[in-house]
């Protein structure tokens, strides 16, 4: 899983929003767009920057990009930050001891 991507991901509220109107279900990416005020190339930046970090994937059906949940890697990527709060994760290379 690619952490650093993912957690850039999740810095974004749009991009937080755009996960959350996936949990239900596949949408094209003019069905998300009518959800903001932005242009189709900030909405298209969104997009790959998710894609980028394995948060959503994508396919074409005629003219249209659905878009669509990758639920396996948000729920690795929920057992990583529970893992972080509750103190179980590795220690990170080259850290300090406490």
């Amino acid at each position: 899983m690619r952490m650093n991507e993912a957690f850039k991901a999740l810095a974004d509220p749009t991009r937080r929003e755009i996960l959350r109107l996936l949990r239900s279900g596949e949408m094209s990416a003019g069905q998300l767009a009518q959800h903001f005020d932005m242009s189709k190339p900030s909405m298209s930046h969104h997009f790959a920057t998710l894609k980028q970090a394995d948060l959503i994937g994508s396919r074409r059906e005629g003219q249209q990009v659905i878009y669509y949940l990758n639920t396996t890697v948000v729920e690795d990527l929920m057992v990583v930050i529970l893992d972080m709060l509750s103190g179980n994760a590795a220690p990170s290379k080259g850290g300090a001891n406490p």
